[in-house]
């Protein structure tokens, strides 16, 4: 999902039907505020999200969500599903207008999953230059050995595809149980992954995205992430 952004003279010019040279002696008289502050310049880039106001009354702007839901197995990461129920439809109808998935997970994997209007948000998280940690919990048929850590260590090719996994982090904590992290999310990677030992994958939970995890949020229950916690992912975008 893209964010619209705007020069900030060119967007009051637009909103009031004026030239752009008008703007900046508003801004000069300090009739112009962005956010409830003074603007940086005319040449200040302002996007969907921002209070842009002109003599107090302001312009209509979008209002930024974010938030982090704990997934339940049999819910789709969708925003419509004929068949099944949808992450969406575990938030009030207010809070899910025009969020979209920042990162997906399969019907019958449950975990962390974050959701946003704001694309900004989205690709400081999902981008592959971001090199995000993503921690999965992961419940196996058969028993783990060490050879497994080394083998998601090097990366693993799939040839039909013409890819190689980026080298992921395997810690074995029980004799069928281990953590997965990864900085991708190719499809189906941690099942086709254990799919080369010929293990069958018999649980997925994604723990934590970066600094994000579920702690005091139930199964099947949600939270408004806090300014701060919004801001130290979009400062990296910057």
């Amino acid at each position: 999902m893209q964010t619209n952004q705007f020069r900030l003279d060119r967007f009051i010019a637009k909103q009031c039907q004026i030239k752009k040279a008008a703007v900046r002696l508003m801004v000069a008289q300090k009739r112009i505020t962005v956010n409830d502050l003074p603007p940086q310049g005319v040449d200040q880039i302002i996007c969907q999200f921002d209070k842009v106001c002109l003599d107090g009354k302001c312009f209509a702007y979008t209002k930024a969500k974010y938030f982090l839901l704990h997934k339940p197995v049999g819910v789709v990461s969708a925003t419509k599903d004929d068949a099944h129920k949808t992450v969406l439809d575990l938030l009030s109808t207010d809070d899910a207008s025009d969020l979209h998935i920042v990162g997906r997970l399969d019907l019958n994997t449950s975990g962390l999953v974050l959701l946003t209007n704001d694309g900004r948000f989205s690709k400081a998280l999902m981008h592959p230059d971001a090199k995000v940690d993503k921690v999965y919990l992961v419940t196996l048929a058969n028993e783990l050995t060490d050879e497994y850590a080394s083998a998601f260590a090097k990366g693993m090719e799939f040839s039909y595809e013409g890819i190689t996994t980026m080298p992921a982090q395997l810690e074995i904590v029980s004799q069928k149980r281990a953590l997965v992290t990864l900085q991708e999310g190719k499809y189906h990677q941690i099942k086709r992954m254990f799919g080369r030992f010929r293990n069958p994958v018999l649980a997925l939970h994604r723990q934590s995205v970066g600094s994000f995890t579920l702690t005091d949020v139930a199964v099947g229950q949600y939270r408004a992430l806090t300014q701060a916690e919004v801001e130290q992912v979009l400062s990296k975008t910057q």
